[in-house]
Protein backbone atom coordinates (compact mmCIF):
# COMPACT_ATOMS: atom_id res chain seq x y z
CA UNK A 1 0.00 0.00 0.00
CA UNK A 2 1.15 3.52 -1.10
CA UNK A 3 0.22 6.89 0.59
CA UNK A 4 1.15 10.16 -1.22
CA UNK A 5 3.50 12.58 1.12
CA UNK A 6 3.24 16.29 1.02
CA UNK A 7 4.84 16.79 -1.57
CA UNK A 8 7.48 19.86 -1.94
CA UNK A 9 8.10 21.67 1.17
CA UNK A 10 10.00 25.28 1.23
CA UNK A 11 12.89 25.35 3.41
CA UNK A 12 10.75 28.15 5.49
CA UNK A 13 8.14 25.97 6.15
CA UNK A 14 10.89 23.35 7.16
CA UNK A 15 10.80 22.83 11.53
CA UNK A 16 14.18 23.59 12.87
CA UNK A 17 15.54 23.52 16.63
CA UNK A 18 15.71 26.77 18.29
CA UNK A 19 18.89 28.14 17.31
CA UNK A 20 19.75 26.18 14.09
CA UNK A 21 19.40 28.53 10.68
CA UNK A 22 19.18 26.29 7.59
CA UNK A 23 20.53 28.05 4.49
CA UNK A 24 18.73 28.39 1.18
CA UNK A 25 22.22 28.61 -0.20
CA UNK A 26 22.95 24.56 -0.16
CA UNK A 27 23.57 22.36 -2.12
CA UNK A 28 20.74 19.82 -0.72
CA UNK A 29 18.61 22.36 -0.79
CA UNK A 30 19.08 23.49 -4.36
CA UNK A 31 18.98 20.02 -5.38
CA UNK A 32 15.91 19.08 -3.97
CA UNK A 33 14.13 22.06 -5.66
CA UNK A 34 15.14 21.27 -9.18
CA UNK A 35 13.38 17.81 -8.48
CA UNK A 36 9.68 17.39 -9.55
CA UNK A 37 8.84 15.09 -6.74
CA UNK A 38 5.22 15.31 -7.47
CA UNK A 39 5.27 13.50 -10.94
CA UNK A 40 7.88 11.43 -9.61
CA UNK A 41 5.69 10.02 -6.82
CA UNK A 42 2.46 9.44 -9.28
CA UNK A 43 5.43 6.67 -11.09
CA UNK A 44 6.13 5.33 -8.29
CA UNK A 45 3.14 5.21 -6.79
CA UNK A 46 2.00 2.70 -9.66
CA UNK A 47 4.07 0.05 -8.45
CA UNK A 48 1.82 -0.61 -5.55
CA UNK A 49 -1.34 -1.96 -6.70
CA UNK A 50 -2.43 -4.00 -3.07
CA UNK A 51 -4.19 -2.42 -0.87
CA UNK A 52 -3.75 -4.13 2.06
CA UNK A 53 -0.66 -4.10 4.10
CA UNK A 54 1.56 -1.28 5.83
CA UNK A 55 1.82 2.21 4.08
CA UNK A 56 5.38 1.85 2.05
CA UNK A 57 7.97 4.16 2.74
CA UNK A 58 7.51 7.71 0.97
CA UNK A 59 9.12 8.37 -2.78
CA UNK A 60 11.47 10.91 -1.39
CA UNK A 61 12.76 9.25 1.08
CA UNK A 62 13.58 6.38 -0.86
CA UNK A 63 14.53 8.30 -3.52
CA UNK A 64 16.94 10.69 -1.27
CA UNK A 65 18.28 7.87 0.41
CA UNK A 66 19.63 6.34 -2.68
CA UNK A 67 21.07 9.54 -3.89
CA UNK A 68 22.55 10.65 -1.19
CA UNK A 69 24.17 6.52 -0.79
CA UNK A 70 25.16 7.19 -4.38
CA UNK A 71 27.09 10.82 -3.66
CA UNK A 72 29.08 9.79 -1.07
CA UNK A 73 29.59 6.22 -1.35
CA UNK A 74 28.05 4.82 1.82
CA UNK A 75 26.81 1.66 3.09
CA UNK A 76 23.17 0.84 4.11
CA UNK A 77 23.92 1.62 8.01
CA UNK A 78 25.53 4.39 7.29
CA UNK A 79 22.98 6.27 4.95
CA UNK A 80 20.41 6.07 7.44
CA UNK A 81 22.50 7.26 10.21
CA UNK A 82 23.67 10.34 8.03
CA UNK A 83 19.63 11.58 7.57
CA UNK A 84 19.22 10.64 11.30
CA UNK A 85 21.94 13.34 12.38
CA UNK A 86 21.75 15.55 9.07
CA UNK A 87 18.89 18.60 9.05
CA UNK A 88 20.11 19.26 5.17
CA UNK A 89 19.49 15.67 4.31
CA UNK A 90 16.53 15.38 6.42
CA UNK A 91 14.85 18.37 4.22
CA UNK A 92 15.99 16.89 0.59
CA UNK A 93 14.37 13.55 1.84
CA UNK A 94 11.13 15.28 2.38
CA UNK A 95 11.10 15.58 6.47
CA UNK A 96 8.45 18.23 7.69
CA UNK A 97 10.91 19.19 10.31
CA UNK A 98 14.06 18.25 12.06
CA UNK A 99 13.98 14.53 13.86
CA UNK A 100 17.19 12.69 15.63
CA UNK A 101 15.08 10.74 17.79
CA UNK A 102 14.90 7.62 15.59
CA UNK A 103 16.27 6.38 12.69
CA UNK A 104 14.31 7.38 9.43
CA UNK A 105 13.81 3.72 7.98
CA UNK A 106 15.62 0.06 9.55
CA UNK A 107 18.64 -0.07 7.02
CA UNK A 108 17.70 -3.57 5.12
CA UNK A 109 14.89 -1.32 3.46
CA UNK A 110 17.85 -0.42 1.32
CA UNK A 111 17.57 -3.08 -0.59
CA UNK A 112 13.85 -3.11 -0.49
CA UNK A 113 14.36 0.37 -2.31
CA UNK A 114 17.10 -0.59 -4.80
CA UNK A 115 14.59 -3.29 -6.05
CA UNK A 116 11.75 -0.79 -6.36
CA UNK A 117 13.57 1.56 -7.90
CA UNK A 118 14.92 -0.84 -11.34
CA UNK A 119 16.49 0.79 -14.30
CA UNK A 120 13.47 1.29 -16.28
CA UNK A 121 11.92 3.34 -13.36
CA UNK A 122 15.30 5.40 -12.92
CA UNK A 123 15.50 5.63 -16.73
CA UNK A 124 12.19 7.26 -16.30
CA UNK A 125 12.70 9.68 -13.36
CA UNK A 126 15.85 10.76 -15.24
CA UNK A 127 14.23 11.77 -18.22
CA UNK A 128 11.15 13.94 -15.76
CA UNK A 129 14.41 15.42 -14.43
CA UNK A 130 16.28 16.36 -17.25
CA UNK A 131 12.72 17.38 -18.89
CA UNK A 132 12.09 19.98 -16.11
CA UNK A 133 15.64 21.14 -16.16
CA UNK A 134 15.38 22.14 -19.74
CA UNK A 135 11.97 23.70 -19.12
CA UNK A 136 13.91 25.61 -16.63
CA UNK A 137 16.47 26.84 -18.81
CA UNK A 138 14.09 28.09 -21.48
CA UNK A 139 12.46 30.56 -19.06
CA UNK A 140 15.34 31.50 -17.42
CA UNK A 141 17.05 32.37 -20.56
CA UNK A 142 14.98 33.96 -23.31
CA UNK A 143 16.97 34.37 -25.70
CA UNK A 144 17.78 30.30 -26.07
CA UNK A 145 17.58 29.36 -29.88
CA UNK A 146 14.78 26.66 -30.20
CA UNK A 147 15.80 23.49 -31.75
CA UNK A 148 12.89 21.60 -31.73
CA UNK A 149 11.54 22.76 -35.34
CA UNK A 150 12.45 20.51 -37.69
CA UNK A 151 9.90 17.89 -38.64
CA UNK A 152 10.68 14.83 -37.11
CA UNK A 153 11.04 12.84 -40.65
CA UNK A 154 14.15 11.23 -41.48
CA UNK A 155 16.43 12.45 -44.43
CA UNK A 156 14.33 16.22 -44.62
CA UNK A 157 17.59 17.74 -44.09
CA UNK A 158 16.35 19.16 -40.20
CA UNK A 159 18.66 16.84 -38.56
CA UNK A 160 20.40 18.88 -35.39
CA UNK A 161 22.48 18.13 -32.03
CA UNK A 162 25.10 16.01 -31.35
CA UNK A 163 25.26 12.53 -29.43
CA UNK A 164 27.97 11.03 -27.64
CA UNK A 165 28.20 7.40 -27.46
CA UNK A 166 30.23 4.76 -25.75
CA UNK A 167 30.51 1.82 -23.75
CA UNK A 168 32.10 1.27 -20.72
CA UNK A 169 32.09 -2.11 -17.77
CA UNK A 170 31.23 -1.33 -14.22
CA UNK A 171 33.40 -3.70 -12.33
CA UNK A 172 31.30 -5.72 -9.44
CA UNK A 173 33.28 -6.58 -6.31
CA UNK A 174 34.64 -10.08 -6.15
CA UNK A 175 37.45 -11.66 -5.28
CA UNK A 176 40.05 -12.43 -8.80
CA UNK A 177 38.29 -15.46 -10.08
CA UNK A 178 40.58 -18.15 -9.95
CA UNK A 179 39.74 -22.11 -10.72
CA UNK A 180 40.74 -23.37 -7.82
CA UNK A 181 39.50 -20.79 -5.49
CA UNK A 182 36.41 -20.65 -6.65
CA UNK A 183 36.08 -24.86 -6.62
CA UNK A 184 37.08 -24.19 -2.87
CA UNK A 185 34.51 -21.51 -2.49
CA UNK A 186 31.75 -23.92 -3.71
CA UNK A 187 33.15 -26.81 -2.07
CA UNK A 188 32.96 -25.07 1.18
CA UNK A 189 29.45 -23.98 0.28
CA UNK A 190 28.17 -27.45 -0.23
CA UNK A 191 29.19 -28.55 3.09
CA UNK A 192 27.37 -25.93 4.72
CA UNK A 193 24.21 -26.92 2.49
CA UNK A 194 24.91 -30.65 3.69
CA UNK A 195 24.86 -29.30 6.91
CA UNK A 196 21.69 -27.88 7.00
CA UNK A 197 19.78 -31.07 5.05
CA UNK A 198 21.76 -33.40 8.23
CA UNK A 199 19.53 -34.64 10.87
CA UNK A 200 21.18 -35.90 13.83
CA UNK A 201 18.43 -38.93 14.24
CA UNK A 202 19.32 -40.17 10.51
CA UNK A 203 22.75 -41.21 12.31
CA UNK A 204 26.31 -40.81 11.20
CA UNK A 205 27.39 -37.37 8.63
CA UNK A 206 28.37 -39.19 5.52
CA UNK A 207 32.15 -38.18 5.30
CA UNK A 208 33.20 -35.41 3.09
CA UNK A 209 37.01 -35.01 3.90
CA UNK A 210 36.32 -31.06 4.78
CA UNK A 211 40.01 -30.84 6.46
CA UNK A 212 41.78 -33.14 4.00
CA UNK A 213 40.01 -30.58 1.13
CA UNK A 214 41.35 -27.19 3.22
CA UNK A 215 44.93 -28.51 3.63
CA UNK A 216 44.85 -29.26 0.23
CA UNK A 217 43.82 -25.59 -0.86
CA UNK A 218 46.12 -23.94 1.21
CA UNK A 219 49.23 -26.05 0.28
CA UNK A 220 48.46 -25.05 -2.95
CA UNK A 221 47.60 -21.29 -2.63
CA UNK A 222 50.87 -21.11 -0.25
CA UNK A 223 53.13 -21.74 -2.76
CA UNK A 224 55.30 -18.41 -4.27
CA UNK A 225 55.06 -20.30 -7.77
CA UNK A 226 52.39 -22.35 -9.73
CA UNK A 227 52.86 -24.29 -12.30
CA UNK A 228 50.56 -25.82 -15.01
CA UNK A 229 51.23 -29.39 -13.86
CA UNK A 230 50.46 -28.18 -10.10
CA UNK A 231 47.29 -25.81 -11.06
CA UNK A 232 46.03 -28.86 -12.39
CA UNK A 233 46.40 -31.62 -9.99
CA UNK A 234 44.75 -29.19 -7.60
CA UNK A 235 41.88 -28.36 -9.70
CA UNK A 236 41.48 -32.14 -9.52
CA UNK A 237 41.35 -32.57 -6.22
CA UNK A 238 38.99 -29.89 -5.37
CA UNK A 239 36.88 -31.53 -8.28
CA UNK A 240 36.74 -34.59 -6.99
CA UNK A 241 35.77 -33.17 -3.67
CA UNK A 242 33.08 -31.40 -4.64
CA UNK A 243 31.61 -34.28 -6.92
CA UNK A 244 31.79 -36.13 -3.21
CA UNK A 245 29.97 -33.42 -1.40
CA UNK A 246 27.24 -33.00 -4.54
CA UNK A 247 26.43 -36.66 -4.21
CA UNK A 248 25.86 -36.98 -0.26
CA UNK A 249 23.89 -33.96 -1.29
CA UNK A 250 21.95 -35.63 -3.65
CA UNK A 251 21.32 -38.43 -1.21
CA UNK A 252 19.58 -36.31 1.83
CA UNK A 253 17.46 -34.99 -1.01
CA UNK A 254 16.24 -38.49 -2.28
CA UNK A 255 15.21 -39.13 1.62
CA UNK A 256 12.46 -36.33 1.06
CA UNK A 257 14.45 -33.45 2.78
CA UNK A 258 14.32 -29.90 1.28
CA UNK A 259 16.41 -26.51 1.38
CA UNK A 260 15.29 -23.25 1.24
CA UNK A 261 14.11 -21.45 -2.14
CA UNK A 262 17.63 -19.48 -1.37
CA UNK A 263 19.74 -22.06 -1.03
CA UNK A 264 18.21 -24.00 -3.54
CA UNK A 265 19.51 -21.46 -5.85
CA UNK A 266 22.80 -21.32 -4.62
CA UNK A 267 22.81 -25.85 -4.71
CA UNK A 268 22.32 -25.06 -8.74
CA UNK A 269 24.91 -22.51 -9.10
CA UNK A 270 27.19 -24.95 -7.46
CA UNK A 271 26.04 -27.36 -9.76
CA UNK A 272 26.67 -25.23 -13.15
CA UNK A 273 30.48 -24.11 -11.38
CA UNK A 274 31.30 -28.45 -10.97
CA UNK A 275 29.83 -28.63 -14.52
CA UNK A 276 31.62 -26.05 -16.08
CA UNK A 277 34.90 -26.36 -14.30
CA UNK A 278 34.99 -30.37 -15.24
CA UNK A 279 34.09 -29.58 -18.60
CA UNK A 280 37.10 -27.11 -18.91
CA UNK A 281 39.19 -30.21 -16.92
CA UNK A 282 38.34 -33.04 -19.25
CA UNK A 283 38.71 -30.28 -22.38
CA UNK A 284 42.33 -28.86 -21.16
CA UNK A 285 40.17 -25.51 -22.38
CA UNK A 286 40.06 -22.35 -20.42
CA UNK A 287 36.78 -20.96 -21.93
CA UNK A 288 33.44 -22.07 -21.66
CA UNK A 289 30.19 -20.22 -22.59
CA UNK A 290 28.09 -18.00 -19.35
CA UNK A 291 31.01 -18.87 -17.51
CA UNK A 292 30.18 -18.26 -13.55
CA UNK A 293 33.27 -16.35 -11.50
CA UNK A 294 31.56 -16.07 -8.52
CA UNK A 295 29.72 -18.60 -6.26
CA UNK A 296 27.55 -15.48 -4.41
CA UNK A 297 26.72 -13.31 -7.66
CA UNK A 298 26.33 -15.87 -10.41
CA UNK A 299 25.18 -12.95 -12.65
CA UNK A 300 28.35 -11.97 -13.23
CA UNK A 301 30.45 -12.56 -16.49
CA UNK A 302 34.30 -11.58 -17.36
CA UNK A 303 34.21 -8.90 -19.78
CA UNK A 304 36.97 -8.89 -22.25
CA UNK A 305 37.48 -4.97 -22.57
CA UNK A 306 41.52 -5.61 -24.19
CA UNK A 307 42.70 -2.35 -22.38
CA UNK A 308 46.30 -1.69 -20.32
CA UNK A 309 46.92 -3.66 -16.94
CA UNK A 310 43.16 -4.87 -17.24
CA UNK A 311 42.34 -6.69 -20.42
CA UNK A 312 39.06 -8.35 -18.43
CA UNK A 313 37.07 -6.53 -16.45
CA UNK A 314 34.18 -8.56 -14.20
CA UNK A 315 30.65 -6.44 -14.15
CA UNK A 316 28.44 -5.06 -15.87
CA UNK A 317 28.77 -3.38 -19.73
CA UNK A 318 26.29 -0.82 -20.32
CA UNK A 319 26.23 1.99 -23.24
CA UNK A 320 25.33 5.74 -22.38
CA UNK A 321 24.81 8.87 -24.36
CA UNK A 322 25.55 11.90 -23.72
CA UNK A 323 23.15 14.94 -25.85
CA UNK A 324 23.87 18.50 -24.45
CA UNK A 325 25.33 17.50 -21.78
CA UNK A 326 22.67 15.31 -21.03
CA UNK A 327 23.63 11.75 -19.37
CA UNK A 328 21.75 8.91 -20.11
CA UNK A 329 21.88 5.06 -20.05
CA UNK A 330 21.06 2.98 -22.81
CA UNK A 331 22.11 -0.03 -22.33
CA UNK A 332 22.86 -2.63 -19.51
CA UNK A 333 24.10 -6.44 -19.43
CA UNK A 334 25.83 -8.42 -17.34
CA UNK A 335 26.46 -10.57 -20.41
CA UNK A 336 29.45 -9.58 -23.14
CA UNK A 337 27.74 -7.79 -26.29
CA UNK A 338 29.00 -6.30 -29.17
CA UNK A 339 27.99 -2.43 -28.52
CA UNK A 340 28.05 -1.62 -32.29
CA UNK A 341 24.56 -3.45 -32.64
CA UNK A 342 22.77 -0.74 -29.94
CA UNK A 343 23.39 2.31 -32.11
CA UNK A 344 20.43 2.46 -34.33
CA UNK A 345 18.45 1.83 -31.01
CA UNK A 346 19.97 4.71 -29.57
CA UNK A 347 19.39 6.67 -32.74
CA UNK A 348 16.14 5.91 -32.81
CA UNK A 349 15.40 6.95 -29.19
CA UNK A 350 16.89 9.85 -29.76
CA UNK A 351 14.52 11.25 -32.68
CA UNK A 352 11.64 10.16 -30.37
CA UNK A 353 12.63 12.85 -27.41
CA UNK A 354 13.75 15.25 -30.14
CA UNK A 355 11.25 14.73 -32.58
CA UNK A 356 14.51 14.54 -35.28
CA UNK A 357 17.79 12.40 -35.68
CA UNK A 358 20.98 13.62 -34.54
CA UNK A 359 23.04 15.65 -37.16
CA UNK A 360 26.46 14.11 -35.40
CA UNK A 361 27.05 10.69 -34.02
CA UNK A 362 30.56 10.97 -31.93
CA UNK A 363 31.50 7.62 -31.49
CA UNK A 364 34.88 5.49 -31.61
CA UNK A 365 36.19 3.09 -34.28
CA UNK A 366 33.95 -0.14 -33.16
CA UNK A 367 30.67 1.37 -34.34
CA UNK A 368 31.79 2.54 -37.80
CA UNK A 369 30.48 -0.66 -39.31
CA UNK A 370 28.94 -0.78 -42.45
CA UNK A 371 25.34 -1.79 -41.22
CA UNK A 372 25.86 1.54 -38.86
CA UNK A 373 27.49 4.02 -41.66
CA UNK A 374 24.55 2.86 -44.12
CA UNK A 375 21.84 3.24 -41.10
CA UNK A 376 23.83 7.16 -40.70
CA UNK A 377 23.58 7.84 -44.34
CA UNK A 378 20.03 6.89 -44.95
CA UNK A 379 19.24 9.18 -42.00
CA UNK A 380 20.91 12.01 -42.81
CA UNK A 381 23.50 11.46 -39.83
CA UNK A 382 27.18 11.74 -40.27
CA UNK A 383 28.92 9.03 -38.04
CA UNK A 384 32.42 10.36 -36.85
CA UNK A 385 35.38 8.96 -37.98
CA UNK A 386 37.56 8.15 -41.38
CA UNK A 387 35.76 5.75 -44.13
CA UNK A 388 36.33 2.21 -44.10
CA UNK A 389 38.66 0.94 -46.61
CA UNK A 390 42.01 2.13 -48.34
CA UNK A 391 41.84 5.46 -49.01
CA UNK A 392 40.22 6.35 -52.81
CA UNK A 393 43.15 7.64 -55.06
CA UNK A 394 42.48 11.62 -54.09
CA UNK A 395 40.49 11.94 -51.62
CA UNK A 396 41.00 14.42 -48.96
CA UNK A 397 40.19 14.21 -45.14
CA UNK A 398 39.67 17.22 -43.17
CA UNK A 399 41.35 16.55 -40.95
CA UNK A 400 40.00 19.64 -38.98
CA UNK A 401 36.72 18.07 -38.39
CA UNK A 402 38.13 14.68 -37.47
CA UNK A 403 40.17 16.59 -34.64
CA UNK A 404 36.85 18.50 -33.39
CA UNK A 405 34.98 15.59 -33.51
CA UNK A 406 37.61 13.66 -31.52
CA UNK A 407 37.54 16.40 -28.95
CA UNK A 408 34.04 16.44 -28.53
CA UNK A 409 34.11 12.79 -28.14
CA UNK A 410 36.05 12.79 -24.91
CA UNK A 411 32.96 14.62 -22.93
CA UNK A 412 31.81 10.78 -22.31
CA UNK A 413 35.14 9.85 -20.85
CA UNK A 414 34.77 12.73 -18.46
CA UNK A 415 30.81 11.28 -18.01
CA UNK A 416 32.20 7.74 -17.71
CA UNK A 417 35.49 9.11 -15.12
CA UNK A 418 32.84 11.68 -12.89
CA UNK A 419 30.31 8.64 -12.63
CA UNK A 420 33.33 5.75 -11.37
CA UNK A 421 35.03 8.39 -9.23
CA UNK A 422 32.27 9.99 -7.20
CA UNK A 423 29.01 8.36 -8.29
CA UNK A 424 29.25 4.88 -7.29
CA UNK A 425 29.64 3.28 -11.06
CA UNK A 426 33.46 1.97 -9.80
CA UNK A 427 32.68 -0.81 -7.45
CA UNK A 428 29.41 -1.72 -7.66
CA UNK A 429 29.43 -3.76 -4.21
CA UNK A 430 25.27 -4.83 -4.34
CA UNK A 431 24.71 -8.43 -3.90
CA UNK A 432 21.81 -8.78 -6.68
CA UNK A 433 21.56 -8.59 -9.85
CA UNK A 434 18.69 -6.09 -9.92
CA UNK A 435 20.30 -3.87 -7.15
CA UNK A 436 23.58 -3.66 -8.83
CA UNK A 437 21.92 -2.56 -12.11
CA UNK A 438 20.10 -0.06 -9.96
CA UNK A 439 23.07 1.84 -8.66
CA UNK A 440 24.40 1.71 -12.47
CA UNK A 441 21.10 3.27 -13.22
CA UNK A 442 21.75 5.77 -10.20
CA UNK A 443 25.59 6.80 -11.14
CA UNK A 444 23.39 8.13 -14.32
CA UNK A 445 20.79 9.90 -12.66
CA UNK A 446 22.91 11.76 -10.16
CA UNK A 447 25.40 12.87 -13.09
CA UNK A 448 22.67 14.67 -14.33
CA UNK A 449 21.68 16.01 -10.84
CA UNK A 450 25.52 17.46 -10.45
CA UNK A 451 24.68 19.32 -13.87
CA UNK A 452 21.63 20.64 -12.53
CA UNK A 453 23.51 22.53 -9.79
CA UNK A 454 26.09 23.57 -11.86
CA UNK A 455 24.10 25.22 -14.18
CA UNK A 456 22.34 27.05 -11.05
CA UNK A 457 25.96 27.83 -10.02
CA UNK A 458 26.43 29.45 -13.84
CA UNK A 459 23.15 31.00 -14.30
CA UNK A 460 23.59 33.04 -11.27
CA UNK A 461 27.20 33.85 -12.17
CA UNK A 462 25.65 35.57 -15.81
CA UNK A 463 22.87 37.62 -13.35
CA UNK A 464 25.30 39.35 -11.39
CA UNK A 465 27.72 39.67 -14.22
CA UNK A 466 24.81 42.01 -16.20
CA UNK A 467 24.19 43.59 -12.39
CA UNK A 468 28.03 44.53 -12.17
CA UNK A 469 27.79 46.23 -15.81
CA UNK A 470 24.68 48.23 -15.18
CA UNK A 471 25.64 49.65 -11.26
CA UNK A 472 29.53 49.50 -11.25
CA UNK A 473 29.76 46.14 -9.75
CA UNK A 474 32.51 43.69 -9.55
CA UNK A 475 32.69 40.51 -9.64
CA UNK A 476 34.85 37.67 -8.57
CA UNK A 477 34.27 34.17 -8.12
CA UNK A 478 36.18 30.94 -5.95
CA UNK A 479 35.78 28.09 -5.01
CA UNK A 480 36.86 25.97 -1.59
CA UNK A 481 36.79 23.11 0.62
CA UNK A 482 35.74 23.90 3.91
CA UNK A 483 33.52 21.58 6.76
CA UNK A 484 29.90 22.42 6.71
CA UNK A 485 27.87 22.84 9.35
CA UNK A 486 26.68 19.66 9.77
CA UNK A 487 30.58 18.38 10.04
CA UNK A 488 30.41 16.93 6.73
CA UNK A 489 33.11 17.80 4.50
CA UNK A 490 32.54 19.25 1.49
CA UNK A 491 32.75 21.78 -1.82
CA UNK A 492 31.26 25.33 -1.90
CA UNK A 493 31.30 27.83 -4.54
CA UNK A 494 31.49 31.28 -3.02
CA UNK A 495 30.42 34.51 -5.60
CA UNK A 496 31.98 37.86 -4.01
CA UNK A 497 30.06 40.66 -5.70
CA UNK A 498 31.07 44.17 -4.35
CA UNK A 499 30.90 48.27 -5.45
CA UNK A 500 32.60 51.02 -4.81
CA UNK A 501 31.39 54.51 -5.10
CA UNK A 502 34.65 56.26 -4.21
CA UNK A 503 37.68 55.07 -2.59
CA UNK A 504 36.92 54.91 0.60
CA UNK A 505 33.45 53.17 0.62
CA UNK A 506 33.13 49.39 -0.60
CA UNK A 507 29.76 47.59 -0.57
CA UNK A 508 30.31 43.91 -0.92
CA UNK A 509 27.74 40.38 -1.63
CA UNK A 510 28.42 36.91 -0.83
CA UNK A 511 26.34 34.58 -2.49
CA UNK A 512 27.39 30.69 -1.48
CA UNK A 513 26.53 27.37 -3.18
Amino acid sequence: MYRYSNGQISLADFRQPVGMNLKESNRWVKKAQTIPWLEIEKRYAALFTNRKGNVAKPLRLALGACIIQAEYGYSDEETALQIQENPYLQYFCGYPGYDDEKLPFDPSLMVYFRKRLTPEVLGEINEMIVRDAKERQVKEAESKDDDDDSDGQPGTGGNSGTMIVDATCAPSNIRYPQDVSLLNEARENAETLLDVLHDPADGKKPRTYRKRARKDYLKYTRCRKHTAKMTRKAIGKQLAYLRRDLDAIDGKLSLGKNLPSRQTERLDTIRAVYEQQKYMYDNRTHSVPDRIVSVSQPFVRPIVRGKVGKPVEFGAKLDINVVDGWTRLECCSFDAYNEAGNLREMAERFRVREGHYPSRILADKIYRNRENLSYCNAHGSRLSGPALGRPKTGETRDKAQDYRDECERVEVERRFSLAKRKCGMGLVTAKLCETAAHVIAMSVLVLNLRKIQRALLRMLAYLLEILAQNKNWALVQWTLVRPLETGVVGHKSYILLFSYSSIFRVQMKFYCF
